[in-house]
């Protein structure tokens, strides 16, 4: 293998592959990156057996070939190089020179025969989208799923590809996302996928919002591939709860709040709430809404803001945390919350979204301590 690449085109290629590689692992070859020099470009490849990504830059290629570098080292030193030429040469199967300016490196790594081969999966006949559709869901949802490992078909999101929409939904239990989009693309086949969050978050990360997306899968494993760019992942297998049966239809009580002020509001009782519980009281009637705090080994807070409220006064509890997060990813500076009673789930959506995205998410409430 012997060929020449821009110290930048490498760069970029190895910052897309080497989120895959596992920090730790007791296989050695998956601490390495995958380097082959094709007619098309040097193609790498990480992965951590559950998620694999594999990304085609420019580079004058030589004589074609393949070894595995160790990851880290690699992007370290990298990083370090000048921007200018960097020559790479194989020399047998475990050994390759690395030559940049007046520098030159040997580093030992290990043939492409014990690499793992990527999933197979079939894009024939396969489902069409842009990244940007894909990317609003992530963004928006993903953020809700679990990281606990006791229900593990809630620590994927569930992504529903629907004849006219695409839907995503992610839940730990206390809070939830949801979001569903027209689509514009066409879809192969409907389906109901549970994808790890950290699949997705590689997706946003790694194509660019008009890159087109082909959608492949076998029964265990999603594709999702551009021109230039792979990522597979596993699927969790499972279930997911009915959702639609905790998402509240009757909650008749409204309000609707200006966001920078609900989330400052919040970040300053959340510093006298409980480290356990995060409890904090929501107290709305007519105008506004009362937060407070009483927490018995360290004090007690209290705030006013204006809301506009339609309903009888409530008074309710939750995790500060939860709602924050919620909040964080509302795509508009008003937001809408609404309530049944002091035991039943809100929900919190955008108020003016000129969108034709639906957004929905839900937090329950913690039960108050009078």
């Amino acid at each position: 293998m012997k060929f020449t690449i821009t110290r930048e085109q490498l760069q970029e290629g190895l910052t897309a592959v080497a989120a895959a590689v596992p920090s730790k692992t007791t296989l050695p070859v998956l601490a390495n990156i995958l380097l082959e020099a094709t007619k098309d470009g040097l193609k790498l490849s990480g992965t951590d057996l559950d998620i694999a990504v594999g990304t085609t830059v420019a580079a004058a290629v030589d004589q074609e070939g393949a070894i595995t570098l160790p990851a880290r080292k690699l992007v370290e030193l990298v990083r370090e190089l000048p921007s200018a030429g960097i020559r790479i040469t194989t020399q047998g199967e475990q050994r390759v020179t690395i030559e940049c300016g007046r520098s030159k490196f040997k580093l030992l790594g290990l043939p492409r025969e014990e690499f793992p081969s990527f999933p197979q999966v079939t894009f024939d006949g396969s489902s069409k989208t842009t990244a940007r559709e894909l990317q609003k869901l992530i963004a928006h949802v993903a953020f809700a799923a679990s990281t606990e490992e006791s229900r593990p078909v809630l620590n994927g999101v569930l992504w529903q590809l629907l004849p006219d929409r695409m839907r995503m939904v992610a839940t730990n239990g206390h809070r939830l996302a949801k979001m569903e989009i027209p689509m514009q693309s066409t879809l192969a086949q409907q389906a109901e996928l549970i994808v790890p969050p950290k699949a997705l978050e590689q997706f946003r990360k790694l194509f660019g919002p008009d890159d087109e997306i082909e959608i492949g899968r076998s029964d265990n494993h999603l594709g999702f591939r551009s021109a230039t760019t792979q990522v597979f992942t596993r699927l969790i297998e499972g279930p997911y709860p009915n959702y639609e049966q905790v998402i509240p239809r009757e909650n008749d009580k409204v309000a609707t709040v200006e966001k920078a002020s609900l989330m400052s509001a919040l970040r300053r009782m959340a510093i006298v709430a409980s480290d356990q519980t995060h409890r904090i009281r929501m107290s709305f009637g007519d105008g506004s809404c009362r937060l407070s705090v009483t927490t018995p080994d360290l004090g007690e807070a209290q705030e006013e803001i204006t809301v506009s409220y339609e309903g009888e006064p409530l008074d309710i509890g939750f995790n500060a945390n939860y709602l924050l997060e919620v909040l964080k990813y509302m795509p508009t500076d008003e937001v809408r919350m609404t309530f049944k009673a002091p035991e039943r789930a809100a929900t919190v959506e955008p108020v003016g979204w000129d969108d034709p995205a639906a957004y929905l998410t839900l937090v329950m409430p913690l039960r108050l301590l009078d």
